[in-house]
């Protein structure tokens, strides 16, 4: 899923001048009314980020590529895809394109994973992509090709125009039928849908609700779970290195996340602190206190090994 980019606060063309014949007084009067009117009014004040500059260049390319070096072995008409995108999105209202509209995109870009491979995720983004990276068996949605087209993309169209709005978007959580969202509600259920064997969940117990039913992962991929066809559910909680500790396998969200489970006849595993991923944190932060005392526990089992 993306990294939006909605909500950047910023005000721009803001400029404060005074004539000779302003008072000093004056002048901090208006600095005084102007950051006033920054905190009281953000919404008002809120930079918008239209469609991302040089989409079709951007997708197609990435198609073409993904078809080419990253899945050679996928036969898919690039153009025809986008032109399916392209129909879904423009001349319709930025608020208005559901996930009905993306269906014959979806068609055109069929796909299907191995099992025991499927990596969901919650808040992690940065420290899922180093794991999938380093357990190489790992899909995430990013790696299916939809995943890989659009992912930190943005875009809407005009209604009664025949093209994107490259000036401004509305924020993804500003309507149900955002174009973003619907792209990344219909992919993210698909994903969920296909997953088989053993699935992987790695959740931010350094938060609150780890477990959000607001989440993509908590609103649609875990509705999508199909008991039938996945054995087990393995919950990996994961905390930053130096805290805060706030949920784990036995409190906060993640609880309520295992009944949901259980009620659905999931069969589940949760661990806290995974030794593969408190390396990988490790790798980005050595001088973290806790990645000491976890070198010296490898150390430790390492001469117990040889001895």
């Amino acid at each position: 899923m993306p990294s939006f980019l909605w909500g950047n606060e910023a005000v721009q063309g803001l400029t404060i001048t005074s004539s000779p014949k302003t008072s000093a007084p004056f002048v901090m009067m208006s600095v005084t009314a102007w950051f006033i009117m920054l905190l009281l009014c953000p919404a008002q004040l809120r930079a918008q980020l239209g469609t991302t500059p040089n989409i079709k260049h951007i997708v197609v390319g990435r198609c073409y590529n993904y078809i080419t070096l990253v899945n050679p072995n996928l036969r898919y008409d690039c153009e025809n895809i986008w032109r399916q995108f392209e129909e879904a999105v423009v001349c319709q209202s930025s608020c208005n394109v559901t996930v009905e509209d993306y269906h014959q995109m979806f068609y055109a870009m069929p796909q299907t994973w191995p099992c025991n491979t499927f990596l969901f995720w919650s808040k992690t983004r940065t420290l899922m992509h180093s794991y999938a990276a380093a357990v190489r068996h790992f899909w995430t949605l990013e790696d299916t090709l939809v995943g890989y087209m659009f992912n930190d993309l943005i875009w809407c169209g005009q209604e009664g125009d025949s093209g994107f709005d490259f000036s401004s978007c509305p924020e993804w959580s500003a309507c149900r039928n955002h174009p973003v969202y619907s792209l990344w509600r219909q992919a993210s259920q698909n994903f969920a849908e296909m997953a088989c064997g053993n699935v992987t969940v790695l959740l931010n117990g350094s938060i609150a609700n780890a477990f959000n039913r607001k989440s993509m992962f908590g609103s649609v991929e875990l509705d999508g779970l199909n008991p039938h066809r996945v054995d087990y559910v393995n919950i990996k909680v994961v905390t930053n290195l130096e805290g805060p500790f706030i949920e784990s396998c036995n409190q906060g969200s993640i609880v309520d996340l295992i009944q949901i489970l259980q009620s659905r006849g999931f069969r589940w595993t949760c661990t806290d602190n995974d030794q593969t991923l408190m390396i990988l944190q490790c790798i980005q932060n050595p001088e973290q206190s806790a990645c000491q005392t976890c070198a010296s526990s490898l150390l430790h089992r390492r001469s117990l090994t040889y001895n």
